[in-house]
């Protein structure tokens, strides 16, 4: 009796050895396939809500710690001074369109100044090679009359000559009276052919001084057309300057639209606000963040796996996270990648040697890299980042 009992004592002890080793194998295999850990934390993209303009919060209806949906209203700045900033931008903008179509109008008007002074040009050219004929005309009538008045002046001291010879010998009874009439007569006709000469001599040069003064005067017309022709091209400006100005106002009254729109500030997305530091009232600065705004429609679990694991990892993976929180809760997720590096406890760089350290550990940790989880079924409510998550992947 004794020794059935002693025999039945060692199978039952036999078996739960053989129990335990199988449930441990088992363990081990499952570990191995089904990688698991509880190094693991809660993620949610996350921003940090800065104003894009500074001025008084007149408005702030959102607290820390509340959820928030797409569109809600998060803080108001003060908009009356970027209201006054784009009804200025407006009106620089109104006053240079005034300014340009009234440069066209002037440069129209100088334009037909330009075109009357082109003409006034070419009626000076004219006026000049008419001038400049009419006195080489005069100048040419000059020189006949002075020629004809040398032959007149001579005529008259060849009669004059005749006459004073032959007016003696009418005593002698040498020439009859007749003849000394005709002497004296001739010497008459050819003292009024003088006079008409040098008379006609006189006239040409009168005409010949009106026309130089004529030519010069034209000279002087078309230089006074010449110089109004430039004067009128050069006033005539282009609207170059002006209009380049129009994307630069066009632009100042987009950038005041723009800082007007950023006075009230909503809610991009769904989530909660967290780390408020700032009242209203406050005077808010640009670029300062007042607070966080985290997204709640995505989730993240970020896992630390042995790299001896990494091998049973692999992309789109179904993954089963559990919170610390709530343990009993169980949610879904899908590897969406794993780490390709962590930095390096060892072997860094010094004055351009690697750094190796000289002691030698006799247990060498296995290094720990992060896969990123992204969790299917969330639940805001349960959800906090940077709680604790363990996750198994199956």
């Amino acid at each position: 009796m004794f020794k059935d009992k002693r025999k039945l004592g060692s199978v039952i002890g036999v078996s739960i050895i053989v129990l335990a080793v199988l449930l441990l194998s088992v363990s081990m295999m499952e570990v191995d396939h089904h990688p698991r850990t509880d190094d693991a934390t809660v993620r949610a993209n996350a921003i940090a809500f800065a104003p894009e303009v500074e001025g008084r919060l007149i408005s702030l209806p959102v607290k820390d710690n509340q959820a928030v949906h797409k569109g809600d209203v998060l803080f108001t700045i003060d908009p009356r001074p970027y209201q006054y900033a784009l009804a200025q931008a407006l009106a620089n903008q109104s006053t240079l369109e005034g300014q340009i179509n009234d440069e066209r109008r002037r440069i129209a008007a100088q334009q037909s100044a330009v075109g009357a002074a082109g003409a006034g040009v070419t009626g000076s050219e004219s006026g000049i090679s008419a001038a400049q004929g009419s006195y080489l005309a005069a100048k040419a009538a000059v020189e006949r009359s002075q020629a004809a008045e040398s032959s007149a002046k001579a005529q008259l001291t060849f009669a004059q000559n005749d006459y004073d010879r032959i007016a003696p010998l009418l005593a002698k009874h040498y020439v009859t009276t007749q003849q000394v009439d005709q002497a004296q007569t001739s010497v008459r006709v050819a003292e009024q052919a003088y006079h008409e000469a040098t008379s006609q001599i006189l006239q040409a040069q009168a005409q010949e001084s009106m026309a130089l003064a004529a030519k010069q005067a034209a000279s002087a017309n078309f230089q006074a057309s010449q110089s109004k022709l430039g004067e009128a091209q050069h006033t005539v400006d282009t609207l170059e300057t002006l209009t380049s100005e129009r994307a630069s106002l066009a632009a100042k009254v987009q950038q005041a639209q723009l800082d007007l729109e950023w006075c009230e500030v909503r809610a991009p997305f769904d989530g909660y606000v967290t780390n408020m530091n700032i009242s209203e009232g406050a005077y808010a600065h640009a670029g300062t963040p007042m607070f966080t705004l985290i997204d709640t429609s995505t989730w993240w679990v970020l896992a630390d796996f042995r790299e001896s694991k990494l091998k049973q990892i692999r992309p789109g993976m179904h993954v089963q996270v559990y919170l610390m929180e709530h343990p009993g809760r169980r949610f879904n997720g899908v590897v969406d990648s794993i780490g390709r590096g962590v930095f390096p406890e060892d072997g860094g760089v010094n004055g351009g040697y690697p750094d190796v350290d000289r002691t030698l550990n006799w247990v060498h940790l296995s290094a720990r890299f992060p896969v990123r989880i992204r969790v299917t079924d969330p639940d805001p409510e349960f959800f906090r980042v940077g709680a604790t998550a363990i996750t198994v992947i199956r």
